[in-house]
């Protein structure tokens, strides 16, 4: 059992669930401190090969990489099994400001909210992320600084959702493994007449991508070239699923073209971000779903996973 966690939780509690894959130890023992600050009760998802140890945490080691959804979902378990209400989804790199969980809490506006997220704030730029509503041809960024926001998804990391959501609308897609499973799940949960909320008041520092690269005027988010066949891969097989919006699918295509070119012709290694795009355009037409294939840039063979998950608490 994690810290400040009861068999019985309250009712309204919140349980984190942080994922890991190799973090920076000093950075994610601060995320650490500052979500166990604003929490009921925290859970660590490792999926990486070394062992992250917390004092008073309960760590659920897979055995091996399953992905982020199956990560989140083992998560999602845990806090269904200790009787919490609400799951707050985090990333390894997320700080969450001071009463964010706070201002999560007090937002459902029509209560008939699937999710509620902060306002996202990357350091490297100097720039906070604008909440979204799809439209066509251009979405409509919403950059609000007060204020509850309607808006078609959020970024998974800083996520408030009740489990009886989860319930109805079903858990991550761990066919997805990483990339746009924030994404698919919103379009469910709108598909089955849910909201998506943003909480200009609640913030959280987020970088996104591995680093920043200029092109032209812009910035561009840069990923190594597997999370390139994941992005790729799985849009693509998003557009074959029925609650996906086509007003989404239309302006995303348009998108697909523009990654092709910036990371085949603008940011390296281009031969590798090609090669990783293209197959992963080729498996997302095929139905492919799961882990990268064996040999891709930058993944490790698979591990077979034990017969169940690691689970320690460290006192």
């Amino acid at each position: 059992m994690a810290s400040k966690s009861r068999e019985t939780a309250p009712r309204g509690s919140v349980a984190g669930v942080l994922v890991t894959f190799e973090p920076d130890l000093d950075r994610f023992t601060e995320c650490v401190s500052r979500v166990m600050a604003q929490v009921d009760a925290l859970v660590v998802v490792d999926n990486g090969p070394t062992d992250v140890v917390l004092d008073g945490i309960e760590v659920i080691r897979p055995g091996c990489n399953v992905g982020l959804a199956a990560a989140q979902n083992r998560g999602i378990a845990w806090a269904r099994e200790h009787g919490h209400s609400h799951v707050l989804l985090l990333d390894q790199d997320s700080w969450p400001e001071t009463g964010m969980v706070t201002a999560l809490r007090a937002a459902d506006p029509g209560g008939r909210a699937a999710a509620v997220g902060p306002r996202h704030y990357d350091p490297r730029t100097n720039a906070h992320a604008p909440f979204i509503r799809v439209r066509f041809p251009m979405s409509r960024k919403i950059d609000a600084v007060t204020g509850t926001v309607r808006c078609d998804f959020l970024i998974s990391s800083g996520s408030l959702i009740p489990l009886a959501v989860l319930d109805d609308v079903g858990e991550m897609d761990e066919g997805l493994f990483i990339d746009n499973v924030d994404l698919d799940w919103c379009f469910r949960a709108a598909d089955r007449g849910y909201e998506l909320y943003g909480v200009a008041s609640a913030l959280m520092e987020h970088p996104i991508g591995d680093r920043r690269s200029r092109v032209g005027l812009a910035q561009v988010a840069q990923h190594p070239p597997v999370r390139l066949y994941f992005i790729m891969r799985n849009r693509i097989a998003l557009y074959r699923r029925r609650h996906t919006p086509l007003t989404w699918i239309a302006q995303d295509i348009p998108r697909v073209v523009v990654k092709l070119l910036t990371f085949g012709v603008f940011i390296g290694p281009r031969r590798a971000n090609v090669s990783h795009m293209l197959r992963g355009i080729h498996d997302g037409l095929r139905g492919v779903l799961g882990p990268a294939p064996y040999g891709a840039t930058s993944v490790r063979p698979r591990q077979v996973p034990p017969a169940a998950d690691s689970v320690t608490k460290y006192e």
